[in-house]
């Protein structure tokens, strides 16, 4: 009986100071930020050439036959020039 009454007691104790802790109004708000930045753009804009959502595959059954017939652009490729610099070899001299 006597150690159940200190099991009641600690249990209301802990309850009425729970109560006392102030509540932090920006609780949770890192995580709310983390999820926003995550979203990469909710209302996007698709270029008028491009694949859209929803599309039934038709530019891609026309980009495929020209793959077929040879009929692609050549890939450009970009220069890249470099300025003065030097070349070393981190080895050992061997």
């Amino acid at each position: 009986m006597r150690s159940e009454l200190k099991l009641l007691l600690a249990g209301v104790s802990a309850t009425a100071l729970s109560a006392c802790t102030p509540v932090d109004a920006g609780f949770g708000e890192a995580y709310r930020y983390d999820m926003a930045i995550q979203t990469i753009n909710p209302d996007p804009v698709y270029p008028a050439d491009g694949a859209k959502p929803g599309d039934h595959g038709e530019k891609a059954a026309k980009a495929t036959e020209r793959y077929r017939k040879g009929q692609t652009k050549p890939v450009q490729r970009d220069s890249i020039s470099s300025g003065s610099g030097s070349s070393s070899s981190g080895g050992n001299g061997q």
